[in-house]
């Protein structure tokens, strides 16, 4: 990634030097419907995930969780991904879809969860602790996969960590809270990497108090990469996927929603007569509080770098050969398990 973000600024600087915008496009151009055409012309498919903005998830034929969004494009014949999410999902498309071309609309749109864990540390981890698997968050590094024994998301952890008999020995990582909560719900007790998603560590149980007792009716629903005293107090804990289902569900209740608030779009779009409330974020002292909690990474997917990237066919995100072959696996295994 790192040689593809250099060759990524020196041709925004050139951009720039030439006088063009940051991300050029002529003037009136209709992008949602320049999308559109570009898929067509070049087949191509879009997918964003639910914390992007709603425009962006508007104009793509998926929008999901990120490994549910691989799958999906794998089983296309699309020759092009355009992923609207952030980097590690890109590389997860190209680990399942090696022969497509996989273009990120903006390679700086990183992950703190996937970079609180290089995979040069866990390699050393693993040394320090022989005879353990390796049970990974799918918001990983393709890097790291490949040092996985298996792949889990946030909706099946559970269910794959109670496939281990009960006294393996298991490395899980990197999401501290996650992790926590699968021990706290198994009763296993999992060595857990110290990572975590800024966004979900930003929600607080005095936030969620002080909703709830302005709204004493609505349900709490909570992700799971939400701290321990947050998923407590919740009504549902559960991946966006799930929290989408329950609220679809169950669309007569009003909801307190603990997760990125992107995911609010879709909610509102699938009921769209249900009161959704977003959980604002921890507010420092002498801060300024905002209404909602968001990922910025997330937020780098526009629609005007959309269009530029399929336009251009760049920034391309690819993965080694050598680490495919092992970072499959682990998916492979927990499709198997799940």
């Amino acid at each position: 990634m790192d040689k593809q973000l250099t060759l990524y600024t020196m041709v925004k600087e050139e951009w720039k030097d030439k006088g063009y915008a940051d991300e050029p496009a002529a003037p009136g151009t209709d992008l949602k419907q320049e999308i559109r055409r570009l898929c067509r012309e070049k087949n191509a498919v879009v997918l964003a995930h639910y914390y992007t903005v709603g425009e962006v998830q508007d104009v793509a034929d998926f929008i999901g969780d990120s490994l549910a969004l691989a799958r999906k494009a794998a089983q296309t014949d699309a020759d092009i991904i355009l992923m609207c999410g952030v980097h590690f999902m890109a590389e997860t498309c190209k680990i399942l879809s090696p022969d497509k071309l996989v273009l990120c609309p903006d390679l700086t749109a990183g992950c703190s969860l996937a970079d609180s864990c290089r995979a040069d540390d866990l390699r050393r981890y693993k040394a320090e602790h022989p005879g353990y698997k390796v049970v990974s968050y799918v918001n990983t590094t393709a890097e790291v996969k490949a040092l996985t024994d298996v792949v889990v998301t946030s909706g099946n952890a559970r269910k794959i960590v109670d496939t281990f008999p009960k006294d393996e020995k298991i490395i899980f990582g990197p999401d501290y809270n996650l992790g926590s909560y699968i021990n706290s719900v198994t009763g296993r007790d999992m060595l857990l990497w110290q990572g975590g998603c800024h966004v979900h560590e930003r929600f607080s149980v005095e936030a969620i108090a002080r909703l709830k007792a302005d709204n004493p009716s609505a349900v709490v629903l909570a992700h799971p990469e939400c701290k321990g005293p947050v998923l407590a107090i919740a009504d549902v804990v559960g991946s966006t996927a799930v929290l989408l289902k329950y609220a679809t569900e169950h669309p007569s209740a009003e909801y307190i929603v603990a997760t990125e608030a992107g995911i609010l779009h879709e909610m509102q779009r699938a009921c769209p007569s249900t009161r959704f409330i977003p959980v604002p974020p921890e507010v420092s002292e002498g801060s300024i509080g905002c209404s909602c909690n968001e990922c910025e990474y997330m937020k780098k997917n526009t629609l005007l770098k959309m269009y530029n990237a399929l336009r251009y066919e760049w920034p391309v995100v690819d993965v080694s050969p050598e680490i495919r072959r092992e970072a499959v696996k682990p998916i492979e295994r927990m499709l198997e398990l799940s």
